[in-house]
């Protein structure tokens, strides 16, 4: 059933796991690139309304990827358990019922989008002079949303078994046809918006695709075959339970920052456009740490299923340590070229003063979220994504709406409000860490009494 390649049982962690790591970096880093070049070439050759009409919808985007992405996670950590004990049958029901589930939700958040976008973005405020863009821009990106939800359906079954690189090659490829198609659309058919849009969804749907395709070439344990598409009742309730909560703790988190962002509009508007500038660099820190933890999740998985006890604590703590030197060398990189940076959005010197302030704080901050991600990828390997959701909830949102309303309110300074997140950090990562610790003392008593 296992390949050299997709065995995550055996071998040495350390490298191991840095070697499955790097496809997922370059997927994770070409995502936010070819992102950041919708906005520029939307921004450079639509002009500013058309870059503030896409800039509108980037809270609800984020809102329906992040809880499809929370959703293959479960996928992710079902596909690996099952792997890892060599448990055929209940790998394909997996496959096939995550197959549906995922395309369901795509088609869900179709409705939700295409239905009440005008709704959605007048509870946002959009400014009027913004609004028949942005309503246009997040109906035709929702169209994609099925097509989003069946390429992170198939990445996480590929990344379950071991395989990261096919998952990048595909993305790469969706990804020069998006940059490609942005500049025939916006460029050459002045469709602005809507050209932005449009390149977006055929590039999704191109790398679902791809994906799919894959899948039903394959012939191992893992494929997909379509005459077995249905859902199973407990591999469908399983999936549910634990990407449900991956799922809403993401959506969670884009809306807390809304709170955040309602605390740095209270500055000067030279400084929300350094912290906009600034913000440009989390995606890139983050994602490149974001590799670690599906790392981490998937090898937790697969010696679960292999009743390796002694490599799922490894796994955590080596995939961990990676994720917290990437954010540490990362952010002291931001440090010393961050106005070279900061110069791909801004040419103005007192936003880049402000940038660069954000960034100072930011750089020694970021390898700490990498304590609280990675236990919470570490509990989810084991099956448990429930209580690390709610821990989530209560240390990295409610309390940074609370320090808003709070700390924030009484010092009224910049640092005040930048700091908010290493104390997030700190307090989510000591409460996941200890409840890591009880359901991994629990699942070994379970794995030695089995």
């Amino acid at each position: 059933m296992k390949t050299a390649q997709a065995d995550l049982t055996t071998g040495p962690l350390g490298k191991k796991i840095f070697r499955f790591s790097i496809p997922l970096i370059f997927s994770n880093l070409l995502q936010v690139l070819f992102n950041m070049a919708d906005v520029a070439v939307v921004g450079r050759f639509a002009g500013s309304a058309a870059l503030g009409a896409v800039g509108s919808t980037t809270i609800f985007v984020s809102l329906f990827t992040g809880f499809l992405i929370g959703l293959s996670g479960g996928v992710n950590v079902l596909v690996a358990h099952h792997f890892g004990a060599d448990d055929q049958k209940n790998l394909s029901d997996t496959v096939h019922s995550a197959a549906l589930t995922c395309a369901a939700a795509g088609l869900v958040l179709l409705g939700i989008g295409c239905g009440f976008a005008g709704g959605i973005l007048r509870a946002l405020n959009t400014k009027p002079e913004l609004m028949d863009g942005a309503v246009l821009y997040l109906r035709i990106y929702c169209l994609g949303m099925p097509a989003l939800a069946v390429y992170n359906f198939g990445n996480a079954v590929f990344s379950a078994v071991g395989d990261t690189r096919r998952p990048l090659y595909y993305l790469s490829i969706a990804g020069v046809i998006n940059v490609v198609l942005n500049l025939f659309f916006v460029i050459v058919c002045n469709m602005d918006v809507a050209g932005v849009a449009v390149a977006s969804i055929i590039s999704q749907y191109f790398s679902a695709i791809l994906v799919t395709a894959a899948l039903l070439r394959s012939r191992e344990s893992y494929c997909l075959r379509l005459s077995q598409l249905r859902f199973h009742k407990t591999r469908t309730k399983a999936i549910l339970s634990i990407g449900i909560p991956s799922g809403l703790q993401n959506a969670i988190f884009a809306l807390a920052n809304l709170f955040i962002q309602r605390g740095i509009n209270t500055f000067s508007a030279t400084m929300v456009a350094g912290n906009s500038a600034a913000t440009n660099a989390d995606a890139l820190v983050y994602d490149v740490m974001q590799a670690f933890y599906t790392a981490c999740g998937s090898f937790i998985g697969q010696n679960y299923g292999a009743g390796k006890k002694d490599r799922i604590r490894r796994t955590f703590l080596i995939s961990t340590a990676y994720a917290f030197g990437a954010g540490l060398l990362l952010g002291l990189g931001l440090l010393l070229f961050g106005r070279p940076f900061l110069s791909l959005f801004t040419t103005d010197p007192q936003v880049m003063d402000a940038g660069m302030y954000r960034l100072t704080v930011m750089s020694v901050s970021y390898c700490v979220s990498a304590f609280m991600d990675g236990s919470i990828a570490a509990s989810r390997g084991l099956g448990k994504s429930a209580v690390p959701m709610v821990i989530v909830i209560l240390g990295s949102c409610v309390f940074r709406i609370i320090w808003v309303y709070t700390a924030f309110a009484w010092f009224g300074t910049i640092t005040s409000l930048y700091l908010l997140y290493v104390f997030s950090w700190t307090i989510t990562a000591a409460a996941e860490i200890i409840y890591f610790i009880r359901i991994y003392r629990q699942a070994t008593a379970d794995l030695a009494a089995a």
